[in-house]
């Protein structure tokens, strides 16, 4: 097995085995087992379990994003939750996510590295999606990013990984309006009060 595969036997034993058996449980001698891998090989990529972990949820999660640039806020939004759903909704993250927002509640460098991660996507995605908006006229030009990523990503991070509550085509359109609407938008698409119109492009 070449070394770039035997790397990414491990990435993906990782995942698996953190979904099965939580990062309490995990151990160096079951992912190399999952792997094919001696734990030797393991150690010398990795110094240790938690380094393991730390790194490959860390690139999982900085993978590379779609442009959130559709020409409406609406368009965006609806993009934006089919990249929050997919990621939520898939069954190794449904396992994994919250077991880590447990374990970073004890391990203070899982909380530091989760909050680094959580912290880019969010400057990342409010960013994009409000400052477009603001260009457009959609959104007043003092939006909160932040609060963007709230609206967007706490209902989803709820019926997802919560309650466990299947989301629907209408949910999804009213939860785009609900979003709009608190920002200070307009659900049907026209300028919020006091929003710059703006300028033509050549």
């Amino acid at each position: 097995m070449l070394r770039k595969d035997i790397t990414s036997a491990i990435r993906r034993a990782l995942m698996h085995e953190l979904a099965a058996v939580g990062y309490g449980r995990l151990s160096i001698e079951a992912v190399a087992r999952r792997a094919g891998v001696s734990k030797t090989a393991i150690y010398r990529r990795w110094s240790s379990k938690l380094e393991l972990v730390l790194e490959i949820v860390s690139a999982s999660a900085g993978r590379k994003l779609p442009t959130l640039d559709t020409g409406s806020l609406r368009g965006d939004l609806h993009l934006l939750f089919g990249v929050v759903v997919h990621a939520l909704g898939h069954p190794l993250a449904a396992q994994i996510i919250p077991d880590l927002l447990a374990e970073a509640a004890r391990n203070p460098q899982i909380d530091e590295t989760l909050q680094q991660v959580l912290r880019s996507r969010q400057q990342e995605f409010g960013g994009r999606l409000v400052g477009r908006a603001v260009e457009r006229g959609e959104l007043p030009p003092d939006t909160d990013p932040d609060l963007a990523v709230d609206l967007v990503a706490g209902p989803l991070y709820w019926r997802l990984a919560i309650a466990r509550t299947p989301l629907t085509d209408a949910y999804l359109d009213s939860l785009v309006d609900t979003v709009i609407t608190a920002l200070g938008g307009s659900s049907t698409g026209t300028r919020p009060p006091g929003a710059a119109v703006p300028a033509a492009r050549s």
